[in-house]
């Protein structure tokens, strides 16, 4: 099972426009059959099987392993990957392809995040092991500080460029996305 799974193609994105059918998603999680999935959701074994029969078509979900109840045979079925990703260019821009120049904008972070996301898509998966990190966190700016933020922070970035930018070792993509913090924790 791969943990993304970036979905390039709108087939892919309509098989999950059912909430059962993202229900059955969730439940295959672990391999299980359809008499499996059906009876933790109270539904029945055919209904569950048409909605994994469309996630199979839609490559979200493979049939790992079969087995025989009865003289028939029951396909075990495992979701492909553990999220899904919906790709930016199904829903494309609205108001044309403008590329924002304008780092200080959220219109610039919504490019940089769609980059990032179709970059982490384009990586190998099955590769052992990627080297990569991830750092989140929270900074509070006074208002009449923000400017010197900033700029304190695209100094930092520059030296890093500086300092790392040669032509030697491996190629890594650093991307710093700064935001406001919407109102949910206050």
């Amino acid at each position: 099972m791969r943990d993304v799974m970036h979905l390039e193609q709108l087939e892919q994105a309509e098989a999950l426009f059912k909430p059962q059918r993202i229900e059955v998603l969730r439940r295959l999680a672990e391999p299980a059959t359809c008499s499996e999935v059906a009876e933790q959701l109270g539904q029945t074994p055919q209904r569950v099987y048409y909605h994994v029969k469309r996630l199979v078509e839609a490559g979200l979900v493979t049939q790992v392993d079969e087995r025989k109840v009865r003289g028939i045979h029951e396909g075990i079925y495992q979701a492909t990957a553990r999220s899904y990703w919906l790709s930016p260019t199904l829903v494309g821009r609205i108001g044309g392809l403008r590329r924002t120049t304008d780092d200080l904008s959220l219109g610039y972070v919504l490019d940089l995040m769609e980059e990032v996301q179709t970059d982490i898509a384009a990586l190998d998966g099955s590769a052992p092991e990627l080297p990569s990190i991830g750092v989140s966190g929270e900074i509070r700016v006074p208002p009449d500080r923000r400017r010197e933020f900033f700029e304190d922070l695209r100094g930092t970035l520059q030296d890093l460029f500086s300092r790392y930018g040669g032509s030697e070792g491996d190629a890594f993509k650093l991307a710093v996305a700064c935001y406001p913090k919407g109102d949910q924790d206050q």
